[in-house]
């Protein structure tokens, strides 16, 4: 069985890097952050015209008819170009909410697990709700992911359906959004990871210290070896898992994707140095991100406790009657 990208699936990845280069490079980037934007309705409405939203719908619902995999290819260039808003949560509500197949729609979730949702004050929608609930607004650690807190009726929700807030679809739908949501949040996970290995290498190709590049100091390139493998491990189980859709591949994916993402942007940051410190370095940036995308729809936690759980089921317990009798 052959298990590399297929030639569409290497197209439909080099067209969506060639969209977001073109439409949301890193001047873009910069300019969302000095701005506060974090949701650009023009691009927003592009990615719609593009199918990145009805990716997975069918062609006789106005979608592009792909699966999974493809999903997680789109997904994987979306996180390495560091693009904001809730692109999981409106992909997920395509044919479910209107316009967020078109793009004309922002839809977000209650994919943090608690009271706490992402990008409330852009949304058109919750996934999982009827109407928007109330939040106030609470300090956030990535500049492009606002949260909300919300007002809560009743208690603890699962992550993609809304705590206490009656539902037209959610009751119904959101325990099944979790594990795509978690999916196609590693796969962004796993761009973001790659990303900052690309940084990583080139600051230390250019950066030089004792008359040579940085990157020729056996530490450096240590630490750099180490982030490829674990996003090349992360990206890899991210694919088998949208093959087999199989819950505890996704989680095993989520698990390795965050690691990836998050130690793969401090070893970066410590590759630039002081740099990696300022504001101007992209490096915080993808760190920040990482942190909020590891707490959405699957946390570690989580993830190693659906993992326990099928190691349990799987294993063969001995039967009580052919145990040794203790008492000899």
């Amino acid at each position: 069985m052959d298990f590399q990208p297929t030639q569409d699936q290497r197209n439909l990845r080099a067209g969506v890097r060639d969209l977001l280069e073109g439409r949301y490079g890193r001047e873009a980037l910069r300019a969302s952050v000095d701005s506060g934007t974090a949701v650009d309705r023009g691009l927003w409405r592009e990615l719609g015209a593009a199918g990145f939203f009805a990716l997975r719908l069918p062609e006789s619902e106005g979608g592009v008819g792909l699966g999974l995999p493809e999903a997680a290819v789109v997904f994987e260039e979306a996180g390495r170009a560091l693009v904001p808003g809730p692109l999981v949560a409106t992909h997920l509500a395509a044919g479910v909410v209107p316009g967020a197949a078109a793009g004309t729609a922002v839809v977000t979730a209650f994919d943090l697990g608690g009271d706490l949702v992402a990008y409330l004050g852009e949304a058109d929608a919750v996934l999982g709700a009827d109407g928007l609930p109330e939040g106030a607004p609470v300090r956030a650690a990535d500049p492009l992911t606002p949260l909300h807190r919300v007002r809560r009726r009743g208690g603890a929700a699962a992550p993609g359906v809304a705590p206490g807030v009656g539902s037209a679809y959610g009751s119904a739908y959101g325990a099944a959004y979790v594990a795509e949501g978690a999916l196609l949040t590693a796969a962004l996970q796993v761009g973001s990871a790659l990303r900052t290995v690309e940084l990583a290498v080139r600051y230390a190709g250019e950066r030089e210290q004792f008359g040579q590049p940085i990157g020729a100091f056996q530490a450096v390139k240590h630490s750099c070896a180490q982030m490829l493998v674990r996003a090349e491990v992360a990206r890899t189980a991210v694919y088998a898992a949208a093959v087999t859709g199989e819950p505890g591949e996704v989680a095993a994916a989520k698990l390795l994707a965050d690691e990836a993402a998050v130690r793969g942007a401090r070893d970066c940051l410590q590759v630039y140095g002081g740099m990696g410190f300022t504001w101007e370095a992209d490096v915080h940036l993808h760190l920040k991100r990482a942190w909020v995308r590891a707490e959405q729809w699957r946390t570690a936690a989580e993830a190693e406790e659906l993992l326990a759980a099928e190691l349990l089921d799987s294993a063969e317990l001995p039967d009580p009657a052919e145990l040794p009798d203790p008492a000899g």
